[in-house]
């Protein structure tokens, strides 16, 4: 009666603890955006720690510190100062191109069509009203729907950047505070190895923004210096594109290649090709050993892992699974650490 009792006993508790994980894990994954969104500003927040350290402090005297949250407010200001800035250099010279190469459509459409009739393949010159009639059109209702699409995506991409920037200022500044309510579910014996993996993780976290930062440099000082030797109209616009674009892995690049391609074509077929095989070539250089040698020099991962950590955070969440990949993997190459150092002091202990 008693064994019954106790086999009763388990399976009932085992069949509570499968439930219970199931209802976890599906609560997880239908609140994965929100947890992205968390996770994002946790990364963000690990990255400008120290920075919001080193402004908090003032040389020489200790005592006097100047209040977190003005510290915060200094970076948050000087980022949207930067963003301003980016955007009263990128988007006149943009404006003025877009507007030239729409002056310049007839002309480029009556070319093509000389050079597909050379070759015969097209019968006769059509004009640019006709191929516009003629384009494969979608319903109204299709149409409506795809803009309303676009606004909602829009409008939450803009939600999330918004909830993004403030969760992760009170992350900053509620930081300690958090880190030590956290600590009290920790072991007391563990607590110094788990607060030494933290300040690693966030040291990591924090040079591998850094060295985001270096990469885009590299790419833009690059990019402005080897279009402005092939003449390319502004290329410092297209320089600035490229540099934010080094900031998401693979696909930023191709946007950077891409944006610098139309410029040229603007000029001429010829200049567009080079400047295509150069951006191919800087990809090469990007992708193979700038990003592998400078993410193992600043955040201690090898060159193996990143394009491991790239290729699976690409396929598993596309281009944010891709940014996030490297920062991921150096947070969890902290935690084996530290478990494998736990391990082998367990083992020394034994004998």
């Amino acid at each position: 009666m008693t064994s019954d009792r106790e086999f009763t006993r388990r399976l009932f508790q085992t069949v509570l603890t499968v439930t219970g994980v199931a209802i976890l894990v599906a609560a997880l994954w239908a609140a994965r955006e929100a947890l992205l969104l968390i996770y994002v500003s946790a990364l963000i927040a690990m990255g400008f720690s120290p920075l919001v350290r080193n402004i908090e402090r003032r040389p020489k005297d200790d005592r006097r510190r100047l209040p977190r949250w003005f510290a915060i407010l200094v970076i948050y200001l000087t980022v949207i100062a930067i963003f301003v800035v980016v955007a009263l250099l990128v988007v006149p010279p943009l404006v003025a191109q877009a507007t030239a190469l729409w002056a310049r459509i007839p002309d480029e459409f009556d070319r093509l069509q000389a050079f597909l009739i050379r070759y015969k393949l097209m019968r006769r010159p059509i004009t640019l009203a006709e191929a516009v009639q003629n384009a494969p059109s979608g319903s109204s209702a299709n149409a409506v729907g795809t803009v309303l699409v676009a606004l909602s995506t829009f409008a939450g991409g803009i939600f999330a950047i918004i909830t993004i920037l403030i969760l992760s200022f009170y992350l900053l500044i509620e930081a300690h505070t958090m880190f030590e309510y956290l600590m009290r579910f920790v072991p007391a014996s563990r607590r110094v190895d788990v607060a030494t993996a933290a300040r690693e993780a966030v040291a990591k976290v924090s040079a591998w923004l850094r060295a985001q930062f270096v990469l885009a440099g590299v790419m833009g000082v690059f990019a402005a210096v080897g279009l402005g030797l092939m003449g390319v109209p502004y290329f410092y616009v297209v320089a600035l594109v490229a540099a934010i674009g080094e900031t998401i892995p693979i696909v930023g690049p191709i946007i950077g290649g891409i944006t610098a391609v139309a410029v040229a074509i603007t000029v001429s077929a010829k200049l567009a090709v080079m400047v295509g095989f150069y951006f191919l070539a800087l990809h090469q250089l990007e992708a193979n050993i700038l990003v592998p040698k400078i993410m193992e020099r600043r955040v201690g991962v090898s060159p193996v892992v990143v394009m491991v950590a790239l290729l699976i955070g690409g396929s598993l969440w596309g281009i944010i699974g891709a940014i996030l990949a490297i920062p991921t993997a150096a947070i969890i190459s902290v935690i084996i650490e530290d478990i494998a150092t736990n391990r082998e002091t367990r083992i020394q202990r034994v004998r």
